[in-house]
């Protein structure tokens, strides 16, 4: 259980996420992932980073309970680990290709819209169930997988969307059954492992460089609002009726 890393082949570093039962990250563990992404991106051997996570699904946010025991605390903890993780993923030196099964929600969403390709399983679904658990953010990274509308739209509904209607949109690479996903997103990595790799990470900073969004300032002012709901009381409100429907 926790964030480990492995070199599957030359060149290539696999971050893997494992948080049972559904990958609901607690503080720690958006912390850990961060430094496991970050540290794979300095390696000067490797040439690219596949993220992906063991279990049901990829990602499904921020642990919900551990932020109902202490609801500040937790909550500004889990705001920072969050803007790290996205922000490390971003800003690898070397490029980042998310390999995603089951449910991206939430934090997930954070971190594949900050990634450099997205391979997905056919049962991949990814949103933001935010409105549905007090909360708000990623608008910032979902808007970097779907047009403005859509993005609103899904923000607003909390509705997922499946990978192929994500394939439509260009945003996911390529679409897999679950059991070939490790090995398509290895293919993908190994394809660009081959480049050079001081070349690849001028072409990584160069095309953050012309990134018409900052995503570290566009989330952090997302995550105001955040705050603003947790202190009015509404975040508690809709928080306490979370899971009472068997979610």
């Amino acid at each position: 259980m926790g964030v480990s890393t492995s070199s599957p082949e030359k060149g290539i570093s696999l971050v893997t996420v494992d948080f049972p039962p559904v990958n609901a990250l607690p503080v720690a563990g958006w912390f850990a992932l961060a430094e496991a992404v970050r540290m794979a991106g300095r390696d000067p051997e490797v040439r690219c980073v596949v993220l992906a996570a063991a279990g049901r699904g990829f990602n499904a946010g921020v642990d919900i309970k551990e932020i109902q025991t202490d609801t500040q605390k937790a909550l500004t903890g889990a705001n920072r680990g969050c803007a790290e993780a996205f922000a490390a993923v971003y800003e690898c030196e070397t490029p980042v290709v998310a390999a995603v099964q089951g449910f991206c929600l939430g934090g997930g969403i954070g971190l594949v819209g900050n990634a450099d390709a997205i391979v997905a399983s056919d049962d991949a679904t990814f949103g933001l169930p935010e409105l549905d658990r007090g909360a708000l953010g990623a608008a910032t990274h979902l808007a970097r997988l779907v047009p403005q509308h859509l993005m609103r739209a899904l923000y607003y509904t909390a509705r997922t969307v499946t990978a192929a209607e994500l394939h439509a949109h260009g945003s996911v690479w390529r679409v897999v059954p679950r059991g070939e996903l490790r090995a398509a997103a290895l293919e993908l990595a190994r394809e660009i492992a081959v480049k050079d790799g001081q070349l690849l990470r001028l072409a990584k900073a160069a095309l953050n460089g012309i990134d018409p969004v900052d995503v570290r300032r566009s989330y952090r002012f997302e995550q105001g609002f955040t705050f603003e709901a947790a202190l009015s009381g509404v975040a508690d409100r809709v928080r306490s009726s979370f899971g009472k429907d068997g979610d």
